[in-house]
This record gives structure tokens, C-alpha cells and sequence, in this order.
């Protein structure tokens, strides 16, 4: 990559269940957002700073970044020549099956860490992002299971109980349900709190302890993530806007960028390929 900011966000046929990002950034950030899958990724250059589980996090070339899914996190440049990196995003499922067949914790992975130096699994990160872009099948199929057997072995745990889920009340968990089935056409904050028989500043703090986001931005959240869906099924970009419930396309891009790292339309472009060697930036 260039000294320009870059992105390129696909996902390779060989790898089901793992999402991958090449990336540089320099101006950049991601809003407070969370990952249904893991975020797993080596920096190549530079420092990426990013706020996860009530701390600032630096990481810098070589560390590998380890989020847990659900977990809500932030990202920007840590200096002023930005960072680059190659993420991987494989699902719950991906990891707890290969978990269930090495020498790690048993059930859904959990990572402590947000920040570890393992060389090894750098060198196979690395290497089977390299050839998931090229479209070198086997090998990156067989290093990038390789790697992530040697994170779980090494810096997994146990997954300790959920504190937000204690913090959960009865009308939290209706709030979250009433943005799920009103995505397109939201109540207001007070209409919200008189669904779920709170007050509406009550609702707020009892929501942000819950779910480590305010109801409006996991509205969005919730937005971009059905976004990439319909993207992925070959939905216009327009026509998603729409559906999803944001203003316009414009309103979409900002929104979507800030969570995925690409606009709509380059993450659309790039599925539609059968390797990333097809359209690499």
C-alpha cells in the first residue's frame, strides 16, 4: 500500500465463516461498534490506538489485536502517519470448532488480551492473509486455521460471566427488542421509555451498561449490520440505504465506513469476487 489512506474488505470462498480487511488509515476512525465475529489482526506499521472494555489499547507493529465478538470497541491512529494492518473476522462458530479440536478452553473462545506479541502467529496470520489475496486456496485455508489454533492454545480463556448481561433489565431487553422490530421507523427516546416504563435518561444509562452503547448508536448498529447483508445478497447500495432505514446513501456511507472501514459500495464490489487478488487496492 501507498502512503494513502487504502481499504480493501472481502472474503475469500476457502475461509467460509472468516471476513478479511488490508487496510491503511491514517485519518480514519471507527465509531464505537461491535463485531458479531472475533476481530483478529497483525499491524504491519504504525500505531493503531483503540478504546475496548473500559481502556486505551496501543498496538504497534508486529502485536497481534485480539476483540472478542459483541464487545464494543473503537479505532483511530495512534500517531500521525497513521497504521496499517490485515484483519481477519472469523465467526463464533469458526473459532469454537477449531477450540473443540486443540488444546484450548472448550465453548465459545474468549480472548483477555486485546493486545499480544506471538511471532509465530504473526508469520502465519500474515502469511495466510497473502495467500487468501491471491487466491492460493489450500494455503490459506491451512495457515489460517494454524494461527488461530496457536492463539486459542495460547491466549484463550475460559469466557467469564457476562456483567452487562446481569445488568440487563426487563427494560433494556424490550428497548433492544423494539429497535430489532422498528428498525426502519424508530420511536423517539421518550416514546421508547414509555414503551418500556422507564424514564427516558434511566434508559439510557441502564441501556449504555447493558449493551456498552447508547439506543441510537446500536440502532445503527444494527442498521449496518443488516446493511452488509443485503449488500451481500447483491442489493443496491440506494436501495439498502432505504431498507435499512437511514436518510439517504450518503447517511449509509458515513455510517457504514465508520463500523465496516470501506463504503458500501467498494465492501459490495469486493464480495462479488471470488478471491481478493481479483480487486486488491
Amino acid at each position: 500500500m501507498t502512503g494513502r489512506e487504502a481499504a480493501h474488505f472481502w472474503r475469500n470462498p476457502a475461509l467460509p465463516g472468516v471476513d478479511l480487511l488490508k487496510a491503511r488509515y491514517v485519518t480514519h476512525r471507527f465509531t464505537r461498534h461491535v463485531h458479531e465475529s472475533y476481530a483478529i489482526g497483525v499491524i504491519l506499521s504504525g500505531i493503531e490506538e483503540f478504546d475496548y472494555r473500559g481502556a486505551r489499547h496501543r498496538a504497534g507493529r508486529g502485536n497481534v489485536v485480539l476483540v472478542n465478538p459483541e464487545h464494543v470497541h473503537t479505532g483511530h491512529a495512534g500517531e500521525p502517519e497513521g497504521w496499517a494492518y490485515r484483519m481477519l473476522y472469523p465467526s463464533i462458530e469458526v473459532m469454537a470448532g477449531i477450540a473443540a479440536e486443540v488444546a484450548a478452553p472448550r465453548g465459545t473462545p474468549y480472548f483477555p488480551e486485546a493486545v499480544v506479541s506471538h511471532p509465530h502467529a504473526t508469520a502465519l496470520l500474515l502469511a495466510a492473509h497473502d495467500a487468501a489475496e491471491h487466491g492460493d486456496d489450500l494455503t490459506s485455508s491451512t495457515l489460517t486455521r494454524t494461527a488461530f489454533a496457536a492463539l486459542l492454545r495460547h491466549h484463550a480463556a475460559l469466557r467469564p460471566a457476562d456483567a452487562r448481561s446481569s445488568r440487563e433489565s426487563q427494560a433494556v431487553r424490550r428497548a433492544r427488542e423494539i429497535l430489532h422490530e422498528r428498525l426502519v421507523t424508530p420511536p423517539t427516546l421518550e416514546d421508547l421509555a414509555h414503551a418500556v416504563q422507564a424514564r427516558p435518561f434511566a434508559l439510557i444509562r441502564a441501556f449504555k451498561a447493558a449493551t456498552g452503547l447508547p439506543p441510537h448508536a446500536y440502532l445503527n448498529t444494527l442498521r449496518v449490520r443488516r446493511a452488509r447483508g443485503l449488500l451481500d445478497s447483491g442489493v443496491p447500495p440506494a436501495q439498502v440505504a432505504t431498507d435499512v432505514g437511514f436518510t439517504d446513501q450518503s447517511h449509509l456511507n458515513r455510517h457504514f465506513k465508520r463500523v465496516v472501514g470501506v463504503p458500501p459500495a467498494a465492501y459490495q464490489r469486493a464480495r462479488t469476487y471470488k478471491t481478493g487478488a481479483k480487486n486488491r487496492t
